[in-house]
C-alpha cells in the first residue's frame, strides 16, 4: 500500500510491500508531482487540450504559456488567474491619430485588470480643440470593460489666447473604444510642435473581471 508524502501534499510513493510493478509506481509517483510544478504549454489552447477528463485542472494548479508568455493559477472558481504581468499589445489606431512615445499599448495585469500606457498625438500635428469626443483607437472588445471608463490624463498642447490647457479626458467604451475630449481655447498643436495627450496610469477591470 503506497504512503504520501511528509508535507500532506497527496504525492504517492512505494513501500517494500508492494507488488514490484516498477511502471505502475513510477507513474503514480510522477503524476503526483508534476500537477504540482509550474506546467508548461504551447499556449492556452494546449492546455485546455492536455487537462481534461482525468487530468482536469485543479485548485492550486499553476502554468506558464509559451506564446502568452504568461504565468496563471487555477482558482476555486474554475478560472485561471493571472500571476505575471501579460506582454504589452500594441493599440490599434483610427482618425489619423499615432504614437507620440512610450510605445502606446495595453496588456493585462497580474491579479486582473488592464493597464494602457504611452502617449498619443495627431499625425496632423494637431489635437481636437472644439469640444468633441474624438476616437484615436481600440483595443479589443475582449478585454473592455463593462461599463465606460473616464479618466484624466496629461496633455501638452500649445497656448491660445494666453491659455493653456494641461489636462483631457479619454474614455474607454464597453466595445474597446478609445476616445479623447479636449477642451477648447487652449490650442492644438502644430506639425513642428504636435500636441499630445498620455494613457500612462490607467487601469480598469474588463467586463466579468
Amino acid at each position: 500500500m503506497p504512503k504520501s508524502d511528509s508535507y500532506s501534499q497527496g504525492v504517492q510513493y512505494p513501500v517494500l510491500g508492494d507488488a514490484p510493478d516498477i511502471e505502475v509506481q513510477l507513474q503514480t509517483l510522477v503524476n503526483g508531482f508534476v500537477p504540482r510544478l509550474v506546467m508548461r504549454f504551447a499556449d492556452a489552447n494546449a492546455r485546455a487540450a492536455a487537462l481534461t477528463g482525468t487530468t482536469k485542472p485543479v485548485p492550486g494548479m499553476i502554468t506558464y504559456l509559451v506564446a502568452e508568455d504568461r504565468w496563471e493559477g487555477r482558482q476555486a472558481d474554475n478560472t485561471w488567474l493571472l500571476l505575471s504581468d501579460g506582454p504589452w499589445t500594441p493599440l490599434t489606431y483610427s482618425n489619423g491619430h499615432g504614437a507620440r512615445a512610450g510605445s502606446p499599448g495595453w496588456r493585462k495585469k497580474a491579479g486582473g485588470g488592464i493597464e494602457l500606457r504611452g502617449l498619443i498625438q495627431s499625425n496632423g500635428g494637431k489635437l481636437n480643440d472644439g469640444s468633441e469626443v474624438i476616437k484615436f483607437g481600440a483595443i479589443p472588445a475582449a478585454v473592455a470593460p463593462g461599463a465606460i471608463r473616464h479618466y484624466i490624463v496629461p496633455t501638452n498642447r500649445t497656448t491660445t489666447s494666453g491659455l493653456t490647457r494641461m489636462t483631457a479626458r479619454v474614455q474607454i467604451g464597453t466595445a474597446g473604444d478609445l476616445t479623447y475630449f479636449a477642451e477648447s481655447g487652449a490650442g492644438q498643436g502644430t506639425v513642428a510642435s504636435p500636441g499630445w495627450f498620455a494613457l500612462d496610469g490607467i487601469q480598469f477591470s474588463p467586463a466579468g473581471d
